[in-house]
C-alpha cells in the first residue's frame, strides 16, 4: 500500500474561522496542522488543540517553518495582504478567506506573487461548496428546468451595531464582506453582468450599511444581490437565495441563531405543491479545504477557488460601491 503524503498547514488567525477550518483539517486524512497562530496565545492554544497542533505566537516564524507546505489565511480581510504575500514569496501555496482584499490593487498584487512563485493561491468562495448553490449551477449546466432566467440573493446580518452580537470592529461595509460571496455565485451560475448598478442605505456615520445591486445581462436576464448590516440587533444572521428557470423556481434559506443554521431549499416546479430537494450533508469549510490539499497534491482542478474568481468578484463588489457613490 502507498504511503500516505500529508500536506502540512500552518493556519494564521484563531477566531471563529480559524477554529472552523482546524476542525475541518482535523477531519481531512491527507493534511496536519503544523502550527496555529493568533496574538492571543490562549486562542492560539485553544484553536491548536483541536487538530494537534502548536500554537504560534509570531505569524512570520510560522509562513517560515520549513516543516510547513502551505498557509491557511484567517485573519481580518484589511490585513490579508500583509500575509498572503510573504507567505507566497516564502514558496508556500496559500489559501484564504473571503474577501481576498478589499482593494483591487492587493488582491492583483497577491495573484501576482502566486503566479511568481508557481504556488497555487485559493479563496474560500464558500458558496461553490454548499450544496444548495452547487444544485443551482449543476441544474443551470444540464438544462433540466430550462434556462435560469433570474437570481435574487440576500445576506441579512447587525454586525454593524455596536451591540449587536455578531459586530465586528475590523469588518468592513456590506459590499465587500457580505456581497462578494453572492456576486461569485450569481457570476459562477450566469456569467458576467452587463451592467451594474446600486444604491444604499446609510449608517449615522454615512456608511453603506444596506445596499440593493441589480445585475442585468444583454439577453434580458438579471440578478439582485441585497446586503445588510444594519438589521435590529435581534435578528437572527439571515441568508438565502431564489432562483427562477423557465419552468421551476428554487428557494434557498439558512437562519443563523444557537447551534448549527437552519435551512431549508425548496422547489416550485408547476403547479405541485413546493418540495424539498435533497442535497450531500456536509461540511462546506472542509469541502473546499479538502480541495485545497487535493490541487496541492494534483488530484483536483485549481480553478473552481482561483484566485482569478476572487478578483472578478472583488471587481463586482467595488464596481457596486463606486455606483453607489455616482448615483
Amino acid at each position: 500500500m502507498a504511503r500516505l503524503t500529508l500536506t502540512r498547514i500552518g493556519i494564521l488567525g484563531a477566531g471563529a474561522m480559524g477554529t472552523a477550518h482546524a476542525a475541518a483539517y482535523a477531519g481531512i486524512a491527507e493534511a496536519t496542522v503544523v502550527g496555529v497562530f493568533s496574538r492571543d496565545p490562549a486562542r492560539a492554544r485553544s484553536a491548536a488543540a483541536i487538530c494537534n497542533a502548536q500554537p504560534f505566537s509570531d505569524a512570520a516564524a510560522l509562513i517560515r517553518n520549513a516543516e510547513v507546505d502551505a498557509i491557511d489565511v484567517c485573519l481580518p480581510s484589511a490585513v490579508h495582504h500583509a500575509f498572503v504575500v510573504p507567505a507566497l514569496n516564502a514558496g508556500k501555496h496559500v489559501f484564504c478567506e473571503t474577501p481576498l482584499a478589499l482593494r483591487l490593487d492587493e488582491a492583483r498584487q497577491m495573484l501576482d506573487a502566486a503566479r511568481r512563485a508557481n504556488r497555487l493561491l485559493q479563496v474560500g468562495l464558500l458558496m461553490r461548496s454548499l450544496g444548495a448553490y452547487e444544485h443551482i449551477k449543476a441544474t443551470t449546466s444540464s438544462g433540466e428546468h430550462g434556462r435560469l432566467l433570474s437570481v435574487a440573493t440576500w445576506r441579512l446580518g447587525s454586525y454593524l451595531h455596536p451591540d449587536a452580537p455578531d459586530h465586528k470592529a475590523h469588518y468592513s461595509d456590506p459590499s465587500t464582506e457580505l456581497m462578494t460571496f453572492d456576486f461569485d455565485f450569481i457570476q459562477w451560475a450566469m456569467g458576467p453582468p452587463a451592467r451594474l448598478s446600486a444604491s444604499a442605505a446609510r449608517t449615522s456615520a454615512g456608511v453603506p450599511g444596506e445596499i440593493s445591486a441589480l445585475l442585468s445581462y444583454a439577453d434580458g436576464r438579471h440578478a439582485t444581490v441585497v446586503a445588510s448590516g444594519l438589521m435590529p440587533p435581534g435578528f437572527p444572521f439571515t441568508v438565502g437565495f431564489r432562483a427562477l428557470f423557465e419552468e421551476a423556481a428554487f428557494e434557498h434559506q439558512a437562519i443563523f441563531e444557537d447551534g448549527p443554521p437552519k435551512a431549508t431549499f425548496t422547489i416550485f416546479d408547476g403547479k405541485a405543491p413546493a418540495q424539498s430537494v435533497p442535497t450531500a450533508a456536509r461540511n462546506p469549510y472542509q469541502a473546499e479545504l479538502q480541495r485545497f490539499v487535493d490541487c496541492i497534491a494534483g488530484r483536483a482542478d485549481p480553478a473552481l477557488l482561483d484566485a482569478e474568481r476572487a478578483i472578478e468578484a472583488t471587481q463586482r463588489a467595488l464596481g457596486e460601491g463606486r455606483s453607489i457613490e455616482i448615483g
